[in-house]
C-alpha cells in the first residue's frame, strides 16, 4: 500500500504549530486517522461503522467497527460525531491535540454536506495567534464540513482545547447532514464561539471565515489603526505578538468590539443543566436520532 502518512499525503503541519496555515488542510474523503496515517474508508449504504477500511494488505477489507475492535478502540456507535468548521477538520491538528494529551488519535473522519450553518470568524484571538473560524446560523448555507467521531476521552481533550467555545448539539432534523454514502446523521456536536463572530467589511452579515489566515489578518490590520499599533505591521508580527502575551490577545478582542465589528452569537447557545457547557446524555452517540434531551440546541434556521 502507498505511504498513507500525513506527511506523504501533504496533510501534515498542525495550525497550532504553524498559525498562518490555519485552518490547515481538511480530509477530502472518508478516512480513519490512526498512528499518524489516514486509511481510506469506502462509503457504502448503512452507517459508517459498516464501511470497509482499505488497508492495502491484500486481505478482505474489514468493516470499520471490526477494524476498531482489532485496535481495542471504541466502535463508531459509541463515539460522538463532532462537526468541524475550523482546524478540527485537519487531521494534523487532531493528531496534535490528541497525542499531546494522551488518549491517542484514532478517529474516523468524513466530509458531510450540511444545510443551515455558515462559517465566520470568532471575535477573539486564540492562544496560537490566529483568528479562528466559528459557525453561525444561515438558512441558505449548503456547505461541506468534516465530521470526526470521538470517543469519550478524545471528546474531553477537544472540549478542553476549545475553551473559547461552547459545545452544542445540532439536530439533524433541523440542519440536515448527509455523508458521502447518502447516510443521514441524526445530529452532531458543534463548537460555537463564546465571543460572537466578526462582521464583514462595511458591516452587515458575518465576515467569511475558515479561509486564508494571512489574508484575513492583513485585512483586519488594514481596517484598524488600533490593531496595527497593537499587532502590526504584518501577519507574522500579529502571530508572534499574540502568541507571546495573553494581555495582547485580550486587548485585540477589545479592539474588535471598539471598532464595532462584533456580532452577537450567531447560533443560540442555550444552557445545559446548571448553566455550564453540556456534556453527553444517553442517546447522543453516533447515528442516533436525537430525542428529547437537555442538550444545548440550535434553533431551527429561519428562512
Amino acid at each position: 500500500m502507498a505511504d498513507r502518512s500525513l506527511r506523504a499525503l501533504g496533510l501534515d503541519g498542525a495550525p497550532a504549530e504553524l498559525p498562518l496555515t490555519y485552518p490547515g488542510r481538511p480530509v477530502g474523503e472518508p478516512a480513519l486517522l490512526t498512528g499518524g496515517e489516514l486509511l481510506p474508508l469506502r462509503p457504502e449504504a448503512g452507517p459508517p461503522g459498516e464501511w470497509p477500511v482499505v488497508t492495502g494488505m491484500g486481505e478482505a477489507e474489514p468493516g470499520l467497527d471490526a477494524f476498531l475492535d482489532r485496535m481495542s478502540a471504541a466502535r463508531v456507535r459509541s463515539r460522538h460525531p463532532v462537526l468541524a468548521v475550523g482546524s478540527n477538520a485537519s487531521p494534523a491538528q487532531l493528531h496534535h491535540k490528541l497525542t499531546r494529551r494522551g488518549p491517542g488519535a484514532t478517529v474516523p473522519m468524513a466530509p458531510v454536506e450540511v444545510h443551515g450553518i455558515g462559517v465566520g470568524c470568532s471575535a477573539h484571538i486564540g492562544r496560537h495567534g490566529y483568528v479562528a473560524a466559528a459557525p453561525y446560523a444561515d438558512p441558505a448555507a449548503r456547505r461541506t464540513l468534516v465530521a470526526g467521531w470521538l470517543d469519550d476521552a478524545q471528546l474531553a481533550v477537544v472540549d478542553e482545547s476549545e475553551f473559547n467555545y461552547r459545545r452544542v448539539w445540532v439536530p439533524g432534523g433541523d440542519f440536515p447532514m448527509t455523508l458521502p454514502s447518502g447516510y443521514r446523521l441524526g445530529g452532531a456536536h458543534l463548537y460555537v464561539s463564546l465571543h460572537g463572530v466578526l462582521a464583514g467589511p462595511g458591516g452587515g452579515g458575518p465576515r467569511a471565515g475558515g479561509g486564508d489566515q494571512r489574508g484575513l489578518l492583513s485585512a483586519l490590520l488594514a481596517a484598524s489603526q488600533a490593531l496595527r499599533e497593537l499587532l502590526g505591521p504584518g501577519p507574522e508580527d500579529w502571530v508572534a505578538r499574540a502568541r507571546a502575551d495573553e494581555a495582547v490577545r485580550a486587548e485585540g478582542r477589545a479592539v474588535f468590539r471598539r471598532e464595532g465589528w462584533v456580532l452577537p452569537e450567531g447560533l443560540s447557545l442555550g444552557e445545559g443543566p446548571g448553566g455550564h457547557r453540556t456534556g453527553d446524555q444517553p442517546g447522543d452517540r453516533a447515528g442516533d436520532q436525537p430525542g428529547d434531551r437537555p442538550h444545548q440546541a440550535l434553533p431551527t434556521p429561519r428562512s
